[in-house]
């Protein structure tokens, strides 16, 4: 007498568990969840799906952070993926949260975790700013944004401009998003040495664009996020840093200066 099948709900939740884990209970199970599929073992018909499964997993880390892959070289960004895979499964029925957590797991993997900051490898540095860059990238292209809306544009006032919905602020110890671009353009670039750096990320008719950045310009650019008001975020600045009022209003709306080009850039909407 043939045996009843599983229902379905318990095999779907099986197969997951076996190509997130391969071994162990699921393999144990192998023969209740799988018909023998006639010229190979059920093993091996498994096996397939979960190589399968991997590679595209690696694929898409690659794909989200090229790089990163770059920088590393294939080989090595594929063996800290595959750890990262094992650490962190996919948790999403969408790839699209994959490496949400993968600098995170750079930075708490490293091997010089426990050292001062003076004694840790500034390359390791430079591949977590990477990474966070790209993530930061990668997730501004699926954010809500302002498409078939209008922009703020050169009549609209200070106190009606606000930031517009695809808008992201990074800041790291490195030039990142040069060389990103760099690896984007296929100029083969050097690793970047050592240096501060603070960009916009802005999208603008389905484009998304790096806008560099000084320090005191994105200090102003979060303090604009959390205030949402253009002239009180202005004030804020020059209270908490110490700057001159009349300096930071003539940087602000001299021909061709900081607010022409932001709104040129697509940062505004108007209130």
């Amino acid at each position: 007498m043939n045996r009843a099948a599983p229902p379905l709900g318990q095999v779907q939740r099986w197969m997951h568990e076996a190509l997130r884990a391969p071994g162990g209970d699921t393999d144990a199970r192998l023969a209740e969840m799988i018909a023998p599929p006639g010229r190979i073992q059920a093993l091996d018909a498994l096996g397939i799906y979960q190589r399968s499964y991997y590679q595209r997993l690696l694929t898409c880390m690659r794909e989200q952070f090229p790089a990163l892959c770059r920088a590393l070289g294939e080989q090595l960004f594929t063996d800290f993926a595959r750890e990262y895979l094992r650490e962190h499964p996919p948790e999403s029925y969408t790839l699209y949260d994959l490496g949400r957590r993968f600098p995170g797991y750079l930075e708490a993997s490293r091997p010089d975790r426990d050292a001062a900051e003076a004694e840790r490898e500034v390359w390791i540095d430079f591949m977590v700013d990477l990474a966070a860059f790209e993530r930061l990238l990668f997730t501004l292209f699926d954010m809500p944004g302002c498409e078939g809306q209008p922009l703020a544009d050169a009549s609209t006032p200070d106190a009606a401009l606000r930031l517009q919905p695809a808008f992201a602020l990074g800041a790291y110890r490195f030039p990142v998003a040069v060389y990103y671009h760099g690896v984007r353009e296929e100029k083969s670039p050097d690793l970047p040495p050592l240096e501060p750096s603070h960009v916009a990320l802005v999208r603008k008719d389905f484009l998304t664009r790096t806008v560099p950045i000084g320090p005191t310009q994105h200090t102003f650019l979060k303090i604009l996020a959390e205030v949402g008001s253009v002239p009180r975020a202005m004030v804020d600045l020059c209270t908490r840093h110490g700057l001159d009022r009349a300096a930071v209003e003539h940087s602000w709306s001299e021909p061709g200066g900081v607010r022409e080009r932001w709104i040129d850039a697509g940062f505004f909407v108007p209130a």
